[in-house]
């Protein structure tokens, strides 16, 4: 079944409308604190991105205000921030020239998510379109043990189990282990993707390893954006990664149109 998908300014005010994009729920205190969390290459704003020598606090602010819309007041400390819904469709539309590029017979593609309450139906419609146009997404063999639990395929898109659920995490090490695994899978120590279609520190372990990458990433992470501005991830797209997962459908059609793949 086929259907036509929004027209950039539905699909912002669709996205203002179920809060992906506009006022969102995350604050702005983490907003700011993030940024020098990643500064300080903290545990969980790493992600796999080093900021390049001399980055400073105002260089990271500036960047998130440009690519992602928080408020450019930087003595608005507390309250609600925001994402700009045109700077998310503007980049929805690169993620899709990407994928447009990218995705060709026998390409391998390779899915795989930090934040499996929300980001999973995205990938596994584009994961399925990709197959369509006689892609190959890659699966990742058997289970990774990584800090506690595993890192694991479910169905076409590679994410952390723990205690028999499955985890949110920002760390790059699931990637790096998933890569690794793929690799030994190739035959080939420096085989890699085509293309890496994720988020997080995952989508920064894949660029600094030399991948192809495009990405989502909220409000507070700044190493994303960071990793888009050295060229380490292609894409990044601003906004909010943990709405209900319907609320993401009319995004993922946008980008399956745009990209000439199936709708489904």
């Amino acid at each position: 079944m086929t259907t036509s998908a929004l027209s950039p300014q539905d699909l912002a005010d669709h996205l203002d409308r179920f809060h992906a994009t506009g006022p969102v729920a995350t604050p702005r205190e983490a907003n700011l604190a993030n940024i020098q969390g990643f500064l300080d290459s903290s545990e969980h704003q790493y992600m796999g991105i080093t900021p390049a020598p001399g980055t400073t606090y105002d260089d990271v602010f500036r960047l998130m205000v440009e690519r992602v819309g928080i408020s450019a007041d930087p003595s608005f400390t507390e309250g609600v921030d925001t994402i700009s819904a045109q700077l998310c469709v503007a980049a929805l539309e690169r993620y899709a020239d990407v994928l447009a590029d990218a995705v060709r017979p026998d390409a391998t593609i390779f899915f795989a998510t930090a934040h499996p309450a929300a980001l999973p139906p995205i990938y596994s419609r584009l994961a399925a379109a990709a197959r369509a146009s006689r892609a190959e997404v890659l699966h990742m063999h058997g289970g990774i043990p990584w800090d506690d639990g595993q890192v694991r395929q479910v169905s076409d898109v590679m994410m952390v189990e723990q205690y028999g659920g499955l985890r949110h995490t920002h760390r790059p090490e699931p990637m790096e282990l998933a890569l690794d695994r793929l690799a030994e899978q190739a035959g080939d120590p420096a085989f890699l993707p085509d293309l890496v279609v994720s988020d997080h520190g995952m989508a920064g372990a894949a660029g600094s390893r030399g991948a192809r990458v495009i990405a989502i990433a909220d409000c507070n992470d700044p190493a994303p954006f960071v990793g888009e501005q050295q060229s380490l991830i292609e894409v990044v797209v601003p906004m909010d990664d943990n709405i209900p997962p319907e609320a993401y459908a009319p995004l993922t059609d946008f980008v399956l149109e745009r990209a000439g793949l199936p709708i489904r």
